[in-house]
């Protein structure tokens, strides 16, 4: 096994290996992953994305890649092909990418949620000292759920999402994600400009899929722009939704809101002739996957989010 930098391989090296890659997406999670492929690619062709290779007998057998954010870096993937050892040497390319981003100064947290694709990586990065969470990625069936009625807004006002509500809904993130898990694992929540960062990035750039705005909501006081719950909505594919986020600010949990505006939403993919829905969610958060669960959803997937330090 050969590992190289990122930097110095090329698009045509990496070409069989990020088709098999896309294969595992659509087929294991009706995810069109192309359009963030073209965006790893645009980044390996100007030899701007940091990361590791391995080849085995002059072909490339896997890649990984991060980023950086702030202090903050990015495991943002890790790919191994069937056709090699995967755990050998997904271990080796998760080895040389921390080695790599902890030489990096000031560097005080690494992030990481990849799909095992690659075989289980839970044991490389116990041992690299992450603390680990389980998250499940689940499937609705559109066709099946069936129309619901998902008008019960409690008084509030619903609206359709308008770019008006961006500050407000990271305020919204914020609040909403004080003191909980998936704060834990992603510290976009932790703070408001970190919100805003995270709802730009699933709202503006095609690493989630293209946003739909006709099945993402925002319920709010009327008079007022503050929101007490959002639900957004990307297509990830043909036919395909994902949930991007849902969440209702602390002191409205537990009315029901969070179930209408997933109803909300799944009613107006329906009505777009929508086929699935998608989302993730952290097994720790057992009201969350309860509520998924009664409304139709099925765990296709489990994965690891890994965090360094905790």
């Amino acid at each position: 096994m050969n590992i190289v930098d990122l930097r110095q391989t090329t698009v045509r090296q990496l070409e069989s290996l990020l088709e098999e890659e896309s294969r595992h997406w659509r087929k294991e999670l009706h995810w069109d992953y192309r359009g963030a492929l073209e965006l790893i690619k645009r980044f390996l062709e100007a030899r701007a994305l940091a990361g590791s290779v391995a080849f085995e007998n002059g072909n490339a057998a896997g890649y990984s890649f991060y980023v950086m954010e702030e202090q903050k870096g990015l495991i943002g993937g890790l790919y191994v092909s069937a056709q090699f050892p995967q755990s050998v040497i997904a271990q080796r390319l998760l080895e040389e990418t921390l080695f790599a981003m902890r030489a990096i100064p000031h560097l005080e947290r690494i992030e990481a949620q990849l799909m095992p694709f690659s075989g289980p990586i839970d044991t490389p990065l116990r041992d690299q000292g992450f603390s680990l969470y389980t998250r499940q990625f689940m499937l609705l069936d559109l066709q099946k759920a069936g129309k619901t009625n998902s008008n019960n807004s409690a008084g509030l006002r619903i609206d359709r999402w308008n770019d008006r509500y961006f500050e407000p809904c990271a305020k919204l993130i914020y609040l909403s994600y004080a003191d909980h898990v998936d704060g834990e694992i992603n510290d976009q929540y932790r703070s408001i400009p970190g919100a805003l960062r995270f709802l730009k990035n699933i709202i503006l750039l095609p690493g989630c899929g293209q946003f739909v705005p006709a099945a993402s909501f925002v319920l709010r006081q009327p008079g007022s722009d503050e929101l007490v719950a959002a639900v957004l909505t990307s297509e990830v594919s043909p036919g395909v939704g994902h949930t991007t986020q849902i969440c209702v600010v602390p002191g409205f949990q537990g009315h029901g809101l969070g179930r209408m505006l997933m109803q909300k939403s799944s009613d107006a993919l329906r009505a777009l002739k929508f086929k699935e829905l998608t989302l993730t969610v952290t097994s720790e958060n057992r009201t969350a996957v309860q509520l998924y669960d009664r409304l139709g959803f099925r765990t296709i997937k489990s994965f690891t989010a890994g965090v360094w330090p905790r």
